[in-house]
Parts: C-alpha cells; sequence; structure tokens
C-alpha cells in the first residue's frame, strides 16, 4: 500500500484514538480542515512542520505516527505472523490461545 495512504490512515487512527475531530485537529495546527482531510486521505503528506505539529497535539512520537504494520494487506500480515512464530515456536500456543479468544 501507498505510504502515503498509510501514514494518513495512522494519523486518522490516533486522532480518533485522542478523541479529536478533524476540524479541532486542523485548527490546533493552524490548517484548514481539507488540508487534515487531505493527509488522512493519503492525497498529499504534511510537511516536516506539520506533521510535527501534529505529533505534538496527538502526544505521540514519530515512531508511533510510522508504526502502520495493522494496515498491511493480510496476505502480508499472515506472513509476518507465520515469520515470527517460526522464530518464537515456543510462542505458538500462547498465539492461539489469544487469537482464539479474539474470534470467539
Amino acid at each position: 500500500m501507498d505510504k502515503r495512504i498509510l501514514l494518513g490512515k495512522r494519523i486518522k487512527e490516533l486522532r480518533i484514538k485522542k478523541g479529536i475531530k478533524q476540524e479541532q485537529l486542523a485548527e490546533m495546527v493552524e490548517l484548514e480542515p481539507n488540508s487534515i482531510s487531505n493527509i488522512e486521505t493519503g492525497k498529499n503528506y504534511p510537511s516536516f512542520m506539520t506533521l510535527e505539529k501534529i505529533i505534538d497535539v496527538l502526544g505521540v512520537t514519530f515512531i508511533d505516527v510510522f508504526k502502520f504494520e495493522q494496515h498491511q494487506a493480510s496476505t502480508d500480515l499472515i506472513y509476518e505472523i507465520t515469520k515470527m512464530l517460526n522464530e518464537n515456536p515456543e510462542k505458538l500456543k500462547d498465539t492461539y490461545k489469544i487469537v482464539k479468544a479474539l474470534v470467539e
């Protein structure tokens, strides 16, 4: 998936988690609401200064903003999970219990 889209989704996810509306975020970072919308939909990248402001308002770190692994394609996620379990076979039973609890 395009990095702009992934970054936008992640910013939106963090904004919603913080309970901030698009219009509020726009005001807090001194942008037009349309600009925030374009960032969140992946139409535009934020400038570095805007990204710094967004990170400040959301109370997160640069690393937090770029953690968008969960937005990867399902096949990529399955590959990553399989890889992690192959590298840590002792975690297989615990992982099974967690997944089973999530889907039931």
